[in-house]
This record gives structure tokens, sequence and C-alpha cells, in this order.
């Protein structure tokens, strides 16, 4: 059995985005799929994956074994005249495989530039930004049962993404350790400008024929002055999913709030940005202790120093159901709450 170094009572304040403090009764950190074997033969009762931590609250200790996945590496597996699979380990943390891929002149990922985390949650989470998600690169990924012991495949198709939700967060919820992901890259890349402030970002840049680049620049551009930097002040991005309602009870919510920004989605539902639902219902700005709603992105709940979990869910509770009570939608929360 592969020798593993297990730490015992470990701060996590550190590996988490959002900065709560609380303790791993167990962790180790994994750098190799061979290790992921080693600690299925401990038995563990409990035993939980941490990626970035930029997608997690965590409102309380974590009993058991806290696994940390470094696994590493980038490389290309397979290409064609127009397509290159990547083969990326899942502890790779996701930004650098942005800057990879524009590095080697490799489409399709720019519009994701500075999403905080790892390429193993990715999945995970079907990760989007700018009019495009991870499930549009996806190919396929390799990942450890943690209950079986045994190497599992998964194409896209198995994989049921939906918006900011797979199978991972479903039916296999904290079951799986995601090894390596593979990603479908363009050599000869087709942009998306059209999403957002992308278009008018690249003209204040100055740029009139962008590249791949010039799109990653922009979006990290968009990011950073519409976002808190988790390292100077405890966040985990955007708090809610955005909602989509029926056209039904669209057309009753347009009567009441027909200055709603509002976006029709292929389904024939209708979605309703959540930070402005959250803004117009009185939070944005809003502090209880060092719990907050962000005061430049309603969005966004934060930790302004010293915020317990349960403290972060006190608030998104309240929210929902302020929300909820003036606009009759209701908020599902995008990050995932241990």
């Amino acid at each position: 059995m592969i020798s593993l170094e297990i730490h015992r009572h470990f701060p996590l304040k550190k590996m988490n985005t959002f900065g709560i403090a609380a303790i791993a009764e167990e962790l180790v950190v994994v750098r190799t799929a061979a290790a992921l074997h080693g600690i299925t033969q401990l038995n563990r009762p409990q035993i939980q994956v941490l990626g970035g931590g930029s997608n997690i609250l965590l409102t309380g200790d974590l009993p058991g074994l806290t696994i940390k996945n470094e696994i590493g590496g980038i490389e290309i597996f397979l290409e064609n005249e127009h397509d290159v699979l990547v083969k990326v380990g899942g502890g790779v943390v996701w930004h650098d495989l942005v800057l990879w891929a524009v590095e080697q002149g490799l489409g399709g990922i720019e519009n994701l530039s500075l999403i905080p985390g790892t390429v193993g949650a990715a999945p995970i989470q079907n990760i989007g930004a700018y009019g495009v998600e991870l499930k549009d690169v996806f190919h396929s990924l390799d990942a450890y049962d943690l209950l079986t012991g045994e190497s599992l495949h998964f194409d896209n198709s198995h994989c049921k993404f939906g918006y900011r939700d797979s199978i991972f967060k479903q039916e296999l919820k904290g079951r799986l350790c995601i090894v390596d992901v593979y990603f479908k890259l363009q050599k000869n890349p087709t942009l998306n400008t059209s999403y957002g402030d992308i278009q008018r970002t690249l003209q204040e840049m100055g740029v009139k024929s962008p590249t791949i680049r010039d799109v990653s620049k922009a979006v990290i551009q968009i990011r950073q002055s519409k976002l808190p930097d988790p390292a100077l002040i405890g966040n985990a991005g955007s708090f809610f999913k955005n909602p989509a309602i029926e056209v039904a009870d669209f057309q009753r919510f347009s009567e009441k709030f027909p200055e709603a920004p509002h976006y029709p989605q292929p389904d024939g539902r209708v979605k309703i940005p959540a930070g402005w639902l959250i803004e117009q219902a009185g939070w944005k700005g809003e502090r209880f202790g060092d719990a907050g709603c962000h005061a430049r992105q309603a969005l966004v709940l934060v930790n302004y120093g010293e915020a317990k979990g349960e403290e972060i869910l006190a608030l998104a509770k309240k929210i929902q159901a302020s929300v909820q009570d003036k606009f009759g939608i209701a908020l599902t929360p995008e990050v995932n709450v241990w």
C-alpha cells in the first residue's frame, strides 16, 4: 500500500475562498491516482474531496477524511487537423489551464478565464461564464469511486450537464474523486464575443480583430471590475443561480416589474438575473457582523473577516425568503453547502 501522510485536526481557513475557520478531522493530499487506492484501503466511514475550495461554504468542521486533490499535469492526448484533445489533472488550477491554452493558441475556454477553483471541480459545477459552459468543450473524464474503489470513465452524455449542475452534484454527489479531465479545444478558434460586456471591453481596449488572448484579457478585466478578490475579502463568487421561469410566470412577473432585465432561454423559459432580484429586495451592501452582501455585486455574499459559515448561510436564507416574498421567485444556491 502507498504510504500516505495523514494530517489530523487540519485548519481549513486558507483552503476555502470564503475564509471560513473550520477543521478537518483528517486530511491527506493526493497527487497521483495510485494514492487513491491507498485511501480506499484506509476504510474511513466518511470521505470528502476538496479542490480549490472556491465553490463551497463550510458550516462546521469536516468529520472523517478530507482528500485535497492536487493531481497535476497538462498534456496533448490526441490531435487532428482541427482539434486537440487535452488531458488535465484534476488538481490543476483552472485559470492555469486557460493561460496554457491561450499560450498554445487553442480556443474554447478563453471566456472562462479567471474562474477560481480546480479542473476536477469544474465538471461538477459545469462552470460557465460569458456565453460558454464547460460542457461545450468537455470530452470526458476519469474518476475514482471512493465507495467501491473502481476507476470509472464518463463521457459528455453520461455527465447529465445542466445549468451549474451535473450527475456529480446529484446522484454521485460526494462519491467520486475526479482524476483527469479531457477537453476538446480548437486549433482555429471561433470566438464568442457577443455575450455581456466583452464586445464593449474589447472596443475600450482598442482591439478590432480579437484573438483568444484578447478575449481572455477582456474577460479578466470584466471579472476583476465586478467581483471581489477572495484574497482580499472572503467569497465564493456568485452565491445563487440565475433563476429561469416559465413564460406564463414571466408574463405575470413583467406586469409588476416591467423594468426587470430578462433573457429568453432555448428551452422556452426566461432567465432573470438573481443579482437584480437581490438588489431590488434591498440586500445589496447590507452587513450583519462579518457576514454581508457585497456592495458592488449583490449576487456575491462575503465574509468580512471572522464570519462563521452558519452566519453566511443564515443570510442566504433570509435573502431567499425576501426574494420569494417580493417576486414569487425561488433562488437556488450555486455554492455547495458543506
